[in-house]
């Protein structure tokens, strides 16, 4: 019993400090007061909703946020680069050599 419980201590101790690594979100304030949310990815957003809804309504203005255009594949579920159909280096077949 009592090793069981050296080695469940043993197991936390060296568990916990990778837990407490993790970077964690930032709260800031901008040079013209808002309140915002920087996240350890790079990215952000304001804590007040409606300044989040209209920064969101901005950024969907962007054409590279509205998806692959019309004549491309790709763009899994919103991930992945938009490849132009006549693209040689995406389309080129299979490199196994049987077929060539």
């Amino acid at each position: 019993m009592k090793l069981l419980r050296l080695g469940l201590c043993a197991g936390l101790c060296l568990t916990l400090p990778a837990y407490a690594d993790e970077p964690q979100p930032l709260q800031a304030t901008t040079v013209q007061g808002d309140a915002v949310i920087l996240q350890p990815n790079g990215r952000w957003h304001f804590v007040d909703r409606d300044k989040a809804a209209a920064a969101d309504k901005v950024a969907r203005s962007f054409p590279e946020n509205q998806g692959c255009p019309s004549g491309t594949q790709g763009g899994f579920f919103g991930f992945g680069r938009c490849v132009p159909n006549n693209d040689k280096e995406f389309n080129r077949g299979s490199l196994s050599g049987k077929s060539r």
